[in-house]
């Protein structure tokens, strides 16, 4: 395997590609490693594109049982050659690397857990999956041992896309300029729903490339809504005022779901900022996966936002993303994906589960040792909502569960109340595999909760250094110190 893979990379195959003069010529500039790095890119993208290509073709003849699997496929196969042709790009920075080849790994990931979600045999034309995240794997191996593909950006370097200068951002998100499209229920705006406003602006893409502000006044909105944009900001009038609500989940329907179908509120593309917006999924701990907003957009920002749901509330899908001073509200896995996230000063709100149920904040769903990808929890407040504080000593909760091989959490600088269990953590199952290659740290919590004696002793659970926390602050983990302060949102 190493030798085909080296053979695969050599720049003698470079050149009898059909394509070699032109990537010799591109990539003159480059050294050897970075040429060998650009091209196992390549290999994947070129594998990834046949695989769209032919799932697209071939899914008419899927089991009509699978079709909400099929449908995730197509639109995480279009993805994930997204991402991989961004790799690219010759500005593209270490950080920006990992984060996309992550994710198009995770897409890989979620089309293969949406059969087995719905129980239903993966078709034999999805095989070739497997193919395509190997190339991808060793894309993320090439990166993390080599680094820059291109030349690095300097630091506090903003990225192409601040169109639009801080002030302006923070003018926007404290309603002090005028808003692009304005959504009403009762009448008064461009729009009475949100999807309108959202299909507006994405076609107004085409004549600007500015950020477009959506303004959504007070309401309950009760629609699904799917975005896939790049410079949009959202805001609303607060949480509670501004709500947007769905009920579906993978027990209730309608027809059968997946999980990553049943999100209230889907967000793809990138530097997408949502400000004073309740995000919510009503379905109940009964029907299970139940997600409020998924995203898996790159440069995410949410700020004084609120996610309620049960199992499976907030969906941190993939790529860079930032929430500040939000509420999360759950049951099980209710902070679950594969994102390089950080929350800060945000309110954990677990919920009553069902009568056999144990709370669990996160599901963190890191599968390859090279992805950088994590969960960061700083100055946040984990507290029992309403509905659980009355029983909360009859309901176990946990800070988290592995739900892939290398799952990372940190918790850090945070309140925890009395409702978490002395271990802290739980299992995914009785396996346990995954508690020798996780990484689970903690570092100076105060609270009730926060005593660590009595946590579990797994090899991959840390009790966390200054150094070791520093690497899941807002500048290390999601590189936010080059494009946050472009948004107008306080971070630390």
């Amino acid at each position: 395997m190493l030798l085909l893979l080296f053979l695969l990379l050599s720049p003698s195959v470079i050149a009898e590609d059909e394509n070699g003069l032109q990537c010799r010529n591109t990539t003159a500039h480059l050294s050897r490693e970075q040429r060998t790095q650009r091209t196992a890119i390549q290999l994947a993208l070129d594998a990834a594109v046949r695989f769209r290509d032919h799932f697209l073709h071939a899914q008419d003849a899927a089991a009509a049982a699978a079709a909400s699997a099929g449908s995730d496929c197509a639109e995480l196969s279009e993805s994930t050659v997204q991402q991989l042709d961004r790799c690219l790009h010759p500005s593209s920075t270490r950080s920006d690397l990992q984060t996309w080849l992550s994710a198009a790994l995770t897409n890989l990931q979620t089309c293969r857990t949406g059969y087995a979600e719905l129980n239903v045999s993966i078709p034999p034309f999805l095989h070739s999956l497997t193919n395509v995240s190997e190339l991808i794997r060793n894309s993320l191996a090439a990166v993390a041992a080599r680094g820059e593909l291109g030349e690095k950006k300097s630091s506090g370097e903003f990225p192409e896309w601040t169109c639009t200068d801080g002030r302006a951002l923070i003018r926007a998100l404290q309603r002090d300029v005028a808003e692009d499209y304005v959504v009403a229920k009762d009448g008064t705006g461009d729009f009475s729903n949100i999807s309108g406003a959202v299909d507006a602006a994405v076609s107004n893409r085409q004549n600007t490339s500015r950020r477009l502000l959506i303004y959504v006044k007070e309401g309950v909105y009760e629609e699904y809504v799917s975005i896939n944009a790049a410079n949009l900001t959202l805001i609303g009038d607060g949480i509670g005022k501004t709500v947007i609500t769905g009920n579906r989940s993978v027990v209730g329907g309608p027809g059968d779901l997946t999980t990553f179908n049943t999100a209230t509120v889907a967000i793809q593309g990138e530097f997408i900022i949502a400000r004073g917006i309740t995000f919510r999924n009503t379905a109940g701990p009964e029907n299970h996966q139940a997600v409020a907003l998924r995203c898996q957009a790159d440069f995410a920002v949410f700020y004084q936002c609120s996610f309620e749901g049960y199992q499976d509330t907030l969906y941190v899908h993939s790529n860079r993303q930032f929430f500040r001073e939000c509420d999360v509200y759950g049951t099980i896995d209710f902070i679950f994906g594969n994102a390089a996230a950080v929350l800060q000063k945000c309110n954990i709100y677990p919920r009553r589960p069902m009568g056999d149920q144990r709370n669990t904040v996160t599901a963190q769903g890191r599968e390859d040792l090279s992805e950088n990808t994590a969960f960061a929890f700083q100055n946040c407040k984990v507290t029992a909502a309403p509905d659980l504080a009355p029983v909360q000593r009859m309901v176990k909760t946990y800070l988290g569960r592995p739900w892939k091989k290398y799952s990372r959490t940190v918790v850090m600088e945070s309140c925890l109340d009395s409702l978490i269990a002395p271990e802290g953590w739980l299992e995914w199952n009785e396996n346990g595999d995954a508690v020798n290659t996780l990484f689970y740290g903690e570092y100076k919590n105060t609270g009730p909760g926060s005593n660590t004696s009595g946590r579990v002793k797994w090899p991959g659970y840390k009790n966390l250094t200054e150094h070791d926390a520093s690497m899941f602050t807002v500048k290390s983990l999601i590189d936010g110190g080059s494009w946050l302060p472009a948004t107008g949102v306080p971070f630390d």
